[in-house]
């Protein structure tokens, strides 16, 4: 199967495209996910609340190895680059899954954050909230 956005091939059971972050899942079609207060072209009929979805994520032994050659060398590191991609949108995809839950269609003010667990065990937290919407078309 192909990514109707960029055209990128997704494996079965991915919930969203690993090039351009497109949902995959038919769980939520035509859902909205803006990180503006709202979306241009629609009226927000409802608030339903916050959402919020967490992913504390961590590399494995051969991961932080490899992470730690590339460091070496300056520049990206890429070890960590596609771990950090997936959990920022597992975070997108939990905040989706709890909005359509509550009955929401979208949600606004989307803001994704990450922190570090500290206690020197390499675990980041990434953070994703907003409000969960009832949207409409608005009306010309």
């Amino acid at each position: 199967m192909n990514c109707q956005i960029c055209g990128a091939e997704i494996n079965d059971g991915d919930k969203f495209c690993l090039r351009c972050g497109a949902t995959t899942s038919p769980d939520a079609p035509g859902f909205i996910m803006a990180t503006t207060p709202t979306i241009q072209g629609y009226r927000i009929k409802k608030v339903l609340g916050v959402v919020t979805g967490l992913t504390p994520r961590t590399r494995g032994v051969l991961g932080k190895f490899m992470a730690g050659i590339e460091s070496m060398f300056g520049g990206e590191v890429t070890a960590f680059t596609t771990e950090l991609e997936k959990a920022r949108m597992e975070a997108m995809e939990r905040v989706k899954g709890k909005a359509v839950a509550m009955g929401a269609n979208a949600v606004v003010g989307l803001d994704l954050e990450t922190s570090d667990v500290g206690f020197q065990m390499g675990i980041v937290v990434i953070s994703a909230t907003g409000t969960a919407v009832v949207v409409e078309p608005e009306e010309n």
